[in-house]
C-alpha cells in the first residue's frame, strides 16, 4: 500500500493511495502530513484509515503511470546516513587514499563505531521528486548517484514509511577532505525522493528490501547493479534514534540510511545521463542528469 503525490488537471497538489493491485484511489488530502495528523485524530492507523476510504471509493480511472507524480512529501529536512554499508566504506576508502589502499582510514572506524555517521543533506527547496532534473556540481569531476532507502520520520524518530532516495556525491570532493563533506553532499537539485511512500505497517520484512540502480546515457543502459537492505550495518532504529537525541526533528523529516551501490572508480555522471532507483514494492525513482551552467552563471553575476 503506497501513497503518492499528484498534481490534478486543476494543478493542485493531491494524495492517492496505490493499491496492491496498482489501483489508484484518490485520497481527500494534499498532504502526507495532513494524512497522518487525520489519522491519529481518528485513532485509526493510516493502513486502516485507508482502508475505510477504498471501501467507500472506486478507483480512478487514470493509471499511475499517466499522474504527473510529485515528491511524495514536502520534508523540511532530509538527512543521511554514511557508511551503513561495507560497499560503501571501500568507496570511501578508495577516495581517502587515492586509490593506494593500505592502511585503515577513518571511515573503517566511521563503519565500526558505536555511534553511526548521520550528517544534513537537503531541505524541501533543494529537494526534487520524480522525473525531475537532478543537478551536477560544477567544481566536482566525480560525481555519482546513491541510491538509498529513505525512512519518513515523525518528530520523535517512528518510521511512517519508507521511500526511495538518491544522495548524490561528489566523490572527489569528499575524498580531497573529510571536512568539505556538506560541499561534496549538498546543493541544488542534489537530493531526490520520491515516487511513494510505502506505509510501514505494511512492511512484513523492512530488512527485505531490493535496491537497484540503472544509469542510462543516450538511452544505453551503461551501469546497472543490485544490492539489499539486508546488508545494511546498523538497524533503522538505531539510525532514528540518534537523529533525535538532543535534536529537533520535524514530523516528515526523511533520513536516508546509507548506499551499497558504487560505480566503478573510473565512472562519473554526464549531463544528459538518466538515472532509475527501483526498490520493489516501493516504486521506481527517475530522474534526468542536468549541468546548471544558466543556472549559475546567474548566480555568479547577482
Amino acid at each position: 500500500m503506497r501513497i503518492v503525490r499528484f498534481l490534478t488537471d486543476h494543478r493542485t497538489a493531491q494524495l492517492a493511495v496505490v493499491s496492491d493491485q496498482d489501483l489508484v484511489y484518490q485520497l481527500p488530502f494534499t498532504d502526507f502530513l495532513d494524512f497522518i495528523k487525520h489519522s491519529r485524530q481518528k485513532q485509526e492507523t493510516p493502513k486502516a484509515l485507508v482502508q475505510n476510504i477504498i471501501q467507500d471509493s472506486l478507483p480512478l480511472e487514470t493509471k499511475l503511470s499517466e499522474l504527473d507524480l510529485l515528491a511524495p512529501i514536502e520534508a523540511k529536512e532530509v538527512w543521511a546516513a554514511g557508511v551503513t554499508y561495507e560497499q560503501s566504506k571501500q568507496g570511501r576508502n578508495y577516495e581517502a587514499t587515492g586509490g593506494k589502499g593500505g592502511a585503515p582510514t577513518f571511515y573503517d572506524k566511521v563503519y565500526d563505531a558505536e555511534r553511526p555517521e548521520i550528517f544534513f543533506k537537503s531541505t524541501k527547496e533543494r529537494t526534487i521528486g520524480p522525473e525531475d532534473s537532478v543537478y551536477l556540481r560544477s567544481d566536482s569531476n566525480w560525481q555519482i548517484p546513491e541510491p538509498e532507502l529513505g525512512l519518513v520520520l515523525d518528530d520523535e524518530g517512528e518510521i511512517l514509511g519508507f521511500t526511495v532516495g538518491n544522495d548524490m556525491s561528489c566523490r572527489d570532493i569528499e575524498g580531497e577532505n573529510p571536512l568539505y563533506l556538506p560541499q561534496a553532499k549538498v546543493w541544488r537539485h542534489s537530493c531526490s525522493i520520491g515516487p511513494a511512500i510505502r506505509l510501514a505497517e505494511t512492511v512484513e520484512d523492512p530488512y527485505g528490501f531490493q535496491i537497484i540502480c540503472r544509469i542510462y546515457r543516450d538511452q544505453v543502459k551503461v551501469f546497472e547493479d543490485t544490492a539489499d537492505t539486508s546488508r545494511l550495518k546498523r538497524t533503522y532504529e538505531e539510525l532514528s534514534t540518534y537523529l533525535v537525541r538532543d535534536n529537533t526533528v520535524f514530523n516528515g523529516t526523511v533520513l536516508l540510511t546509507g548506499t551499497s551501490i558504487v560505480p566503478p572508480n573510473d565512472f562519473t555522471l554526464q549531463d544528459g545521463d538518466q538515472i532509475e532507483i527501483d526498490i520493489p514494492g516501493i516504486g521506481c525513482l527517475i530522474n534526468p542528469v542536468k549541468m546548471q551552467a544558466n543556472q549559475l552563471s546567474k548566480t555568479m553575476k547577482q
